[in-house]
């Protein structure tokens, strides 16, 4: 006799074979999924044991909650580097959506390195479109209605390689159909940092990030806690921490 914790578990594999491979058709586009779903989906089995190392510090059940990402959605991850955020969302939005994974050919060349290809071969990454562009123009032009944008831990990255940001929120903001949602993750500066430690500490001040992105349009809709350090004094190099480092996640919204 099956007991309770195991049918419970039954019935929730059973909803995300349901939800991936057919089933999300039927969903309606306000309705939100178990947190359960998103469980099954970061501890697939084909997922790789380098991405379950990076889980321990991303958090990707509650990141993918936080998304509001559902199956058959329409994504842009930019800034996809390696492919680990791209994945996920894959496996998310499965068959009956799409996700675009913006790079752009200096990253690439420089420390993706053919990561990301390799990523492509696996079948999960059959409903991803590698978009090889600039972080201000980063779709084709003929791409438009997109549900979500994530853009993870390099927004700060686009000021040291001199990109338009101007242009690339707008250029999001475009893409994004009304009330699609736009969430952006990265390292916090210091109050006053400003811009100015992006390349020496890869940290941003968060308001000032804000600033730019509502200017564009968006409005803040919610902010996470679930990556924030009040511990870490914020003055070291995200790649050499004393502390975790505190990051923040905030999502904005197209009215």
């Amino acid at each position: 006799m099956i007991n309770t914790c195991a049918a419970a578990g039954l019935r929730l594999a059973v909803l995300f074979s349901v939800l991936l491979f057919g089933g999300c058709a039927a969903m309606l586009p306000e309705q939100k999924l178990p947190e359960s779903f998103y469980f099954w989906v970061v501890h697939h089995q084909e997922r790789s044991d380098a991405d379950r190392v990076t889980d321990q510090r991303r958090k990707p059940e509650r990141l993918l909650v936080f998304y509001e990402v559902r199956p058959g959605m329409r994504v842009l991850d930019l800034g996809a580097g390696s492919g680990y955020n791209t994945e996920l969302l894959a496996r998310v939005v499965g068959p009956t959506g799409v996700v675009y994974a913006q790079n752009n050919r200096y990253v690439l060349d420089n420390f993706v390195r053919g990561n990301f290809d390799e990523r492509l071969k696996k079948e999960t990454m059959r409903n991803v479109v590698h978009v090889v562009r600039e972080f201000d123009d980063p779709l084709p032009p003929d791409v438009r209605n997109l549900d979500l944008v994530t853009f993870n831990f390099a927004y700060h990255d686009t000021v040291w390689l001199g990109t338009d940001r101007n242009r690339m929120n707008r250029a999001v903001f475009n893409a994004l159909k009304p009330g699609g949602i736009y969430i952006i993750a990265d390292h916090s500066a210091k109050p006053g940092a400003g811009t100015d430690v992006v390349k020496s500490l890869h940290r941003i001040e968060e308001s000032v990030l804000r600033r730019e992105v509502e200017a564009a349009g968006f409005k803040l809709a919610a902010e996470a806690d679930f990556l924030r350090n009040p511990a870490d004094p914020r003055d070291a190099s995200v790649f050499k921490p004393r502390v975790p480092n505190d990051e923040f996640v905030l999502k904005f919204v197209k009215p």
